[in-house]
């Protein structure tokens, strides 16, 4: 009756182990899926903001190259100001003259 006893002891002890652990199971894959669910929302957020940052620096190469165009027509017409500016000066020295 004793050996009778402990292997029913030993088989509920067994069941209830199995039971707990199909339990955990559950719980541990339900976890690893809403830390799925979740790393997939934060990927999502930081590919919008990843495209936004390359809109973003798409826009600053284009006003650094129209800023460049401008340096460019200032330095032209700077340049055509001090020649023109330079032949005045050059007239007047030779009136004064």
């Amino acid at each position: 009756m004793s050996v009778l006893l402990k292997n029913i002891l030993l088989s509920s002890a067994c069941a209830l182990l199995f039971v707990s652990c199909e339990d955990m199971s559950k719980k541990v894959e339900d976890k690893i899926n809403k830390l799925n669910a979740k790393t997939a929302s934060l990927d999502s957020i930081v590919n919008k903001e990843l495209d936004r940052v390359n809109h973003l620096d798409s826009l600053i190469n284009m006003e650094g190259a129209k800023v460049k165009k401008l340096d460019s027509l200032v330095n032209k017409s700077t340049s055509k100001i001090d020649s023109i500016a330079n032949a005045k000066l050059k007239s007047f020295r030779n009136l004064a003259n």
